[in-house]
C-alpha cells in the first residue's frame, strides 16, 4: 500500500502517519527526512542538496524528486510507504507517477480556522523535540516538558500570522493537488478534524491491515 498524505499544516498528517506506519509496518517518508539522510550519507545527491540548503536556497524540483525516487528503491519500502509532504506541485506529481503510479492519495479535510488554532497553540521541547498544545495535551507544567523538563516554546513559524501566510502557500502550490488525484480517481476524503486516534479508526476501515 502506497500512500500519500495530502492536506494543510497542521491537518494531523504527521501524527496519523506515526501510527499507520507502525501498525502497517511501512515507513513514514518526509522530504525534510529525505534530505537529512542523504546529506548524513554524503551520497552525490545529499551533497548538492548540502550546499543548496548552505546557500539558503531552495531545493529544486528536479533534485527533489531525484531523492524521492532514490529514496522508494530502498528494501524498507517493498510492502509499501506513506509519502508526507511530498508531492507539493503538480509538476512533483507528473514526475512521481513516472516512477510509482501506485499510489492513493489521503486527503486531509479540515477548516482553516482549526488549523490556525492547533498550531497557534503548539508548544515544542527545547530540548527533546516533544510536542504539546496549551488547549487539548498541555504540559503538566506550564512552559515546561514532562518528558525531560526542557523548556517550552512557541515556534516562528507557528504564530498566527506566520500559519496564515503557510495555509496561503499551501493554498497556491499544493491544493490544486486535490483536483489533479481527484481526477485520477486515487483520492480519498479523511476528515481530519476529529481526534488523532479517531482519524486512526476511520483509516482502518478504509484500509483493513491484513
Amino acid at each position: 500500500m502506497n500512500f500519500i498524505f495530502l492536506g494543510p499544516p497542521g491537518a494531523g498528517k504527521g501524527s496519523l502517519a506515526v501510527k499507520v506506519a507502525t501498525a502497517y509496518g511501512i515507513p513514514h517518508i518526509s522530504t525534510g527526512d529525505i534530505f537529512r539522510a542523504a546529506i548524513k550519507n554524503q551520497t552525490e545527491l545529499g551533497k548538492k542538496v548540502k550546499a543548496i540548503i548552505d546557500s539558503g536556497a531552495l531545493v529544486s524540483d528536479d533534485i527533489t524528486c531525484a531523492l524521492v525516487k532514490e529514496r522508494l528503491a530502498a528494501d524498507d519500502v517493498r510492502n509499501g510507504f506513506i509519502l508526507d509532504g511530498f508531492p507539493r506541485t503538480i509538476p512533483q506529481a507528473e514526475t512521481l507517477a513516472t516512477f510509482c503510479p501506485d499510489v492513493t492519495v489521503i486527503n486531509f479535510l479540515i477548516q482553516d480556522a482549526i488549523v490556525v488554532e492547533r498550531l497557534s497553540t503548539r508548544r515544542v521541547c527545547r530540548s527533546c523535540g516533544a510536542n504539546y498544545n496549551i488547549i487539548s495535551l498541555p504540559p503538566k507544567t506550564d512552559d515546561v516538558c514532562d518528558t525531560c523538563g526542557g523548556e517550552l516554546y512557541q515556534r516562528d513559524d507557528d504564530t498566527v500570522d506566520a500559519v496564515a501566510h503557510r495555509m496561503e502557500v499551501y493554498r497556491e502550490q499544493t491544493e490544486p493537488l486535490i483536483e489533479y488525484y481527484s481526477k485520477k480517481g486515487t483520492l480519498i476524503d479523511i476528515d481530519a478534524a476529529l481526534s488523532t486516534d479517531r482519524v486512526f479508526a476511520v483509516f482502518q476501515e478504509q484500509f483493513p491491515n491484513g
